[in-house]
């Protein structure tokens, strides 16, 4: 018997099947995917054009560069806000070249008596350092309605109410836009910008110790701003001893003593420029609360503007049409030549019309719309590690053949960081810092007995898949002042053997325990187990399964191991306060100078009580003075020894278990051009280039969409129709020719 088919059904039928189109509807249907990608997570508008796609998982905190001190809202700063100086995108080691400066500034250096010296004169005698940087005429910054004028010259938007700015998401919703030349001034008001009161910039200390009047200014707009809570500060209206204007594109800062990394700082967004009328344009009623100010809108003169700020979804970078005339490198490092690096040698810079940055809150889609081509380029998680490369007998590490076999390159390279675990020194258990001699060595030997006993070898090895160097002292390969071989080991944890570092192990670590005082992990006068407490947030080395491992290795020495976990705000309110125990901590270099790491355990910097970066409050008089003389010598023999000597402090002390130097493994299409690793050099973007047609063929070839169960669909669906079409017919043709007999038969 034929299906039976409810009438309404076979009137919607109808259409499709009575005229004989099954086969073309299936067709049509099976076709349907073949227009756009069904799965691209991107904009159809955006399709075939010159734009680059990354992905960002934490929402930048801060892009005033005044207040900006952090690794991901430096991939966006670093290309807004153009410094005097930058690094060389090829060469390494890392040097320094003009940017917006028309040339390498020059130090002079003068005695008390304002005599001039020599620049090879003995540190001690320089009581003033003396920088002139000539900036480059006819830069301009990017579109801004800050320098919006109206037909009179005055400026059009310094008296916005409440009614102009109730359509305003960004500086570019303002109908006009203008720009203007860059002065020397603009950089003279953010280095004042550091000592505003309302902005608490994070070196106004440190540079303090070299431009006093930075103190005295903070004291002056403090008064100020007490006094006027709610008006703009004119920081031009203020003088700055040490910092001055000699022409429309030169200025002048006078040093205290001696501090050769100064140049370094002038590479950094802190010293890039702001011009007062976009302080003043951002100070305006209304502007905070619409997060219409330079944390969220920064600007500048460099390579791109920021035009989309949503830091939940989605942040762009586009091309600004004022750049300054920049061109490609033509010359690098040995192997960037035969790497292809230096084929763009002389092309004007930016490549890329536009960045977009799409947030990603897990790892697992990002990695899927890499794979896809959805994005252009992307780290490698422990979760990925084993899809994406192979780890050979003597550790080599290669592409896998599915990730080569699409295109993809592999890129490596130590990166200039050092984690660590620290010891709060003014800890009574593990510092011990105000006690006898006794008992600091007691504390000492604690340490050393802890250092021995977590086997950092065996926590990269699981938790990092071996992207790590274990590490001797503060200093990351690649910076001066690190050794390598048998003369960079630590030899409080490690022996030379077969030409490697070898672990003391663990029967050395208790025997430092025992001689602390603490056999078996008990007070050897009263029997006490000792306890020690690690401080950590939620989330890092407060994951679970490191902490697991953690406290396996502390019971392996005996110890009972126990986790304070809180959030990062009272995690860092412990480390000021000095009420942390064991903490983990990593600092990434700012600069490729030795000072920049052999800091973070320098006397002055103590965290508790004066909020600096020596988070372990290590002090050690020796230390510090050596530090004081190695800071202002340059690299040579000398320095290299004066390092020596600090790290085998450091190594006897054991403030901190020196833990290890991340490895940087970055994957990348082959479609992405000029693309070289290295953390310091930040502003990397410019160089970078697309070949889009080759994205768009590979995004094609990897995202077709299956059709097969399109098709299975449509012939089961015409197995099930066609008895029914064909009763229908016979019914149909049944009727007509019933029809017709009645017709005779009258």
């Amino acid at each position: 018997m034929a299906p039976v088919l409810h009438r309404a059904a076979v009137a919607f039928l109808l259409p499709v099947f009575a005229r004989g189109r099954f086969l073309s509807a299936g067709l049509a249907l099976a076709l349907a995917a073949c227009g756009p990608l069904p799965n691209d997570p991107h904009p159809l508008d955006e399709r075939g054009q010159n734009i680059l796609y990354s992905a960002f998982m934490e929402r930048p905190k801060h892009l005033d560069p005044v207040q900006s001190f952090s690794e991901d809202e430096a991939t966006f700063l670093y290309q807004i806000v153009e410094p005097p100086l930058q690094y060389h995108y090829l060469k390494r080691p890392y040097t320094l070249e003009p940017a917006v400066a028309s040339e390498m500034p020059r130090v002079r250096y003068f005695a008390a008596d304002g005599s001039a010296l020599a620049d090879a004169s003995d540190p001690a005698k320089v009581a003033r350092s003396v920088i002139e940087i000539h900036i480059r005429p006819g830069v301009r910054y990017a579109p801004h309605p800050a320098f919006a004028r109206d037909e009179r010259g005055e400026p059009r938007y310094f008296a916005l109410t409440e009614a102009d700015l109730a359509d305003i998401r960004g500086p570019g919703d303002f109908a006009w836009l203008d720009s203007r030349e860059l002065l020397a001034n603009d950089f003279v008001y953010q280095i004042k910008r550091l000592a505003h009161p309302r902005l608490h910039s994070p070196i106004l200390e440190l540079m303090a110790e070299y431009l006093p009047g930075l103190k005295t200014l903070h004291g002056m707009l403090a008064e100020q701003a007490k006094a006027h809570p709610d008006a703009w500060l004119d920081l031009d209206a203020f003088p700055l001893d040490g910092v001055e204007v000699i022409d429309r594109h030169t200025y002048r800062i006078t040093l205290d003593g001696l501090y050769p990394q100064f140049l370094y700082w002038l590479s950094m967004p802190f010293f890039g420029p702001i011009p007062p009328e976009v302080d003043r344009f951002f100070s305006q009623p209304g502007m905070a609360s619409r997060n219409l100010t330079l944390d969220s809108w920064p600007m500048g003169t460099g390579p791109y503007m920021l035009a989309e700020n949503d830091p939940n979804a989605r942040m762009v970078l586009a091309r600004n049409p004022n750049y300054r005339p920049d061109a490609y490198p033509c010359e690098g490092g040995p192997d960037d030549a035969g790497a292809g690096m230096l084929a763009d040698c002389g092309k004007p810079l930016p490549f890329i019309d536009k960045v977009v940055f799409s947030r990603e809150r897990e790892a697992i889609p990002y990695w899927n719309k890499f794979l896809q081509g959805y994005y252009d380029a992307a780290g490698i998680s422990s979760d990925n590690f084993d899809q994406a490369v192979n780890m050979g007998s003597q550790g080599e590490v290669t592409l896998s053949d599915d990730m080569a076999a699409r295109g993809i390159r592999l890129t490596t390279a130590v990166s200039p960081s050092i984690f660590y675990m620290g010891f709060n020194m003014r800890d009574p258990l593990l510092g011990n810092a105000q006690a006898d001699a006794a008992e600091r060595e007691r504390a000492r030997l604690l340490r050393q007995a802890i250092s021995l006993a977590l086997d950092v070898e065996e926590h990269i090895s699981i938790f990092l898949n071996g992207r790590g160097v274990p590490a001797m002292q503060p200093i990351p390969p690649g910076i001066f002042g690190a050794r390598e071989g048998e003369a960079g080991i630590n030899p409080a944890v490690y022996t030379w053997h077969d030409g490697k570092p070898r672990r003391r192990g663990i029967d050395e670590a208790k025997k430092r325990l025992a001689e602390a005082g603490w056999p078996g992990g008990r007070n050897a006068r009263t029997g006490e187990a000792l306890i020690v407490n690690f401080d950590t947030t939620a989330n890092g080395m407060g994951d679970k399964a490191v902490v697991d491992w953690l406290a396996k290795q502390f019971r392996a020495l005996g110890v009972q191991f126990v986790v304070r976990a809180t959030d990062w705000n009272r995690f860092q309110d412990k480390l000021i306060r000095g009420s942390a125990q064991v903490f983990f901590m990593g600092w990434n270099a700012d600069y490729p100078d030795p000072e920049n790491l052999l800091f973070l355990l320098y006397g002055p910097q103590a965290k508790a009580g004066g909020q600096g970066n020596n988070a372990a409050n290590y002090v050690n008089a020796e230390y510090d003075r050596l530090f004081d003389r190695m800071k202002v010598m340059p690299d040579g023999p000398g320095r290299q020894a004066v390092i020596d000597r600090m790290a085998g402090i450091l190594r006897h002390d054991a403030p901190w278990v020196f833990w290890h130097h991340p490895k940087a493994y970055s994957l990348q299409h082959g479609w992405i051009k000029n693309r070289k690793p290295g953390d310091i050099v930040r502003n990397g973007l410019k160089y970078q280039r697309l070949d889009v047609a080759a994205r768009e063929a590979a995004r094609a070839r990897w995202n077709q969409p299956a059709r097969w169960p399109l098709v299975v669909s449509a012939l089961l669906l015409a197995a099930f129709i066609a008895p029914a079409i064909r009763f229908w017919r016979r019914r149909e043709q049944a009727t007509a020719q019933g029809k017709a007999d009645k017709g005779e038969a009258a």
